[in-house]
């Protein structure tokens, strides 16, 4: 059972209650922006006296942070809901009261659907109403039945959520941009995530300011539309990412910068110039053009054909020709004829990519995609992505095979798997390890790339480096 905190005593007339001690159990699926909110509603539930724990049969609370990007991962949830069934009832049995709350883009999207076929979850809460966590959770100690909240608020979740942030280690992450516009066929995030909205440049430094105070080097700035940003600016004006990266890169102590995921038609000169004229800025960019041919790149609604990625890219190398590009693919999106998947193969061995994540089309539900005619047969998605991730992974061995020999500035993130080794992160993010003391966590080290794995580098130190990134053949 739940133990209230002792009272201590302040003076003759006053006592402060502590927060009952709870525990929180958190499970996210999907993306970086997913792990960032779970962090954050780790947080804003803090002052109510949860603290997280690993193991979800010892919480009094548990909270899924949804994914709903794949069919898979969907009913991965309802899986997981189906194992929290029994365990809320086995602790009912010892007198243990348990709330279950489904959070994230399956919470958005399929409310009514959670509430149906897992009537023991307590609580269903959409990406933008995280900040009234505490309200529903309350609630639900006071058994007032099911709390859901899907709302698309007017107010952002950002202007409420609380500002302090635990300790993080040498990289960490920041949501700047929220939502997306572009409502692609195959989609669902326009529908579960909303509108874009993007913070305020003093919100968004200010931040960047506590997380470099509690020991991050490295920070990626997230948003599901990254490279749209437009927020307002300290003048008034309204500011692009170029702008916010180069007011990042002013943070003292930040080292290093980075930004996912882009969308080409917001891939503008001015955040190409920024790979050029910002040391901070990692060579290391994620692209998502889903797919080579012009055809399907129509009827997915992407707005940019597949010489626009090109031409973009073309411009990208120009100014960093050390980059390393990233992206996305879908193959079997409805309507792709073999001659469209030749083009996505041509694409690809003409581009080259460090790394690059690739699936199936999956079927999701109210989104265009799913009501287009010519859906590819399930066999014939699976065999042209077996071909498409075998020519990723030659590319990805063959960029990973050109690091070796360098010297760079690696950033190091904590100790490895064998004793005596450290873990680190290099420019073009790849994991890279080498021999070390621990002492070195959180610093810039200088180090010759010795050998390459299918995914990391091994490396040996040749100096440590506090000054930034620098780059030698």
């Amino acid at each position: 059972m739940t133990a209230t905190g002792p009272i201590e005593p302040v003076d003759a007339g006053t006592a402060v209650v502590r927060p009952p001690l709870r525990r929180l159990h958190v499970k996210t699926w999907g993306c970086q922006m997913n792990v960032y909110d779970s962090e954050r509603m780790t947080e804003l539930l803090a002052p109510l006296g949860y603290a997280p724990i690993d193991a979800p049969e010892n919480a009094d609370m548990v909270l899924l942070n949804t994914c709903h990007i794949r069919e898979r991962a969907t009913e991965k949830v309802f899986s997981d809901l189906g194992r929290l069934r029994d365990m809320k009832t086995a602790r009912a049995a010892e007198g243990l009261p348990t709330i279950i709350a489904v959070a994230g883009c399956v919470a958005q999207a399929e409310g009514a659907e959670i509430a149906a076929r897992a009537p023991w979850v307590d609580m269903v809460v959409g990406p933008q109403s995280y900040h009234r966590l505490p309200e529903m959770v309350a609630r639900a100690h006071r058994a007032a039945g099911l709390q859901i909240n899907t709302d698309f608020p007017a107010e952002t979740k950002f202007d409420l959520m609380p500002q302090a942030r635990g300790a993080q280690g040498a990289v960490a992450f920041l949501t700047v941009q929220e939502g997306c516009d572009k409502f692609c066929s195959f989609c669902v995030v326009p529908y579960t995530r909303g509108a874009e909205v993007s913070r305020p440049v003093s919100a968004v430094v200010a931040e960047a300011e506590r997380l470099v105070a509690v020991g991050a080097r490295e920070i990626a700035l997230l948003g599901q539309n990254v490279n749209a940003y437009h927020g307002q600016g300290p003048d008034g004006a309204v500011w692009g990412l170029a702008r916010l990266l180069a007011r990042l890169a002013e943070v003292p102590g930040l080292a290093r910068l980075r930004y996912m995921t882009s969308h080409p038609r917001d891939m503008d000169d001015a955040l190409i110039a920024a790979h050029r004229d910002l040391p901070a800025l990692m060579p290391f960019l994620h692209l998502p053009v889903q797919s080579g041919s012009d055809r399907v790149l129509r009827a997915m609604n992407r707005g940019h054909t597949a010489d626009d990625f090109r031409r973009i890219v073309d411009k990208v190398k120009a100014a960093r020709p050390d980059i390393a590009l990233s992206s996305d693919f879908i193959v079997g999106h409805p309507g792709e004829s073999e001659a469209d998947f030749r083009a996505t193969m041509k694409l690809v061995d003409e581009t080259g990519f460090a790394i690059a994540y690739s699936f199936t089309y999956s079927e999701r539900p109210g989104t265009p995609a799913a009501a287009q005619p010519g859906q590819v047969p399930p066999a014939e998605r699976a065999a042209r992505l077996q071909e498409l991730q075998a020519l990723l992974r030659r590319q990805q061995d063959a960029f990973n095979a050109s690091c070796v020999g360098r010297v760079c500035d690696v950033l190091v993130t904590g100790t490895a798997r064998y004793p005596g080794q450290i873990a680190a992160r290099s420019p073009w993010l790849q994991p890279v390890h080498l021999s070390g003391p621990a002492s070195l966590i959180g610093q810039m080290v200088r180090v010759r790339v010795m050998g390459a794995e299918p995914n990391s580098l091994a490396a040996e130190i040749m100096g440590n480096s506090q000054t930034g990134e620098q780059q030698a053949a």
